[in-house]
């Protein structure tokens, strides 16, 4: 499967800004994607850490970032980031309409987007480096979801599950 290459149309198609957030073991990788994003021009919201502090933590950064694409959760987009990507997912995942899924691979991340309708990624800044993440978030940006009647109804059962 193709994947656009960077700075291309899908940049531009991308009306509302990326909300982006990392704690202490994303900061740096965080920091190059906010870079990254605004030379393909994407606009970037970052939520922090503005300053690498080694006692932060995740669930600070995430829930800001879950709570702005919860504004509009079939429009915006967000990435969030720590070492293993586990903490900052289930972190986001528990507010409703939100569906974040962890980057293992290029093709999980596309359907991720396309059948899952996922409005977050996470990424594993101890598992991933720049170069993967950039194509990552090509591929999440690049993806939409598809709104074929099976994808409508398991998304609106997902809505449906009360929290327990």
């Amino acid at each position: 499967m193709p994947r656009p290459k960077a700075g291309c149309f899908y940049a531009i198609l991308i009306r509302m800004p990326v909300f982006i957030a990392a704690d202490h073991r994303g900061f740096d990788l965080k920091n190059k994607l906010v870079e990254y994003l605004q030379e393909i021009n994407t606009r970037v919201e970052d939520f922090g850490n503005y300053q690498l502090d080694p006692l932060d933590d995740f669930p600070d950064f995430a829930q800001k970032v879950a709570q702005a694409v919860q504004q509009n959760p079939t429009e915006n987009l967000g990435i969030v980031i720590c070492g293993s990507a586990i903490g900052v997912s289930i972190a986001v995942n528990r507010f409703k309409q939100i569906r974040c899924g962890v980057a293992l691979n290029e093709e999980q991340v596309q359907h991720g987007r396309e059948n899952d309708h996922t409005n977050i990624l996470a990424i594993a800044s101890d598992y991933c480096d720049f170069e993967v993440a950039k194509k990552y978030i090509d591929i999440f940006l690049s993806s939409h979801p598809k709104m074929d009647e099976k994808y409508l109804r398991r998304g609106h059962k997902l809505d449906s599950i009360p929290t327990q």
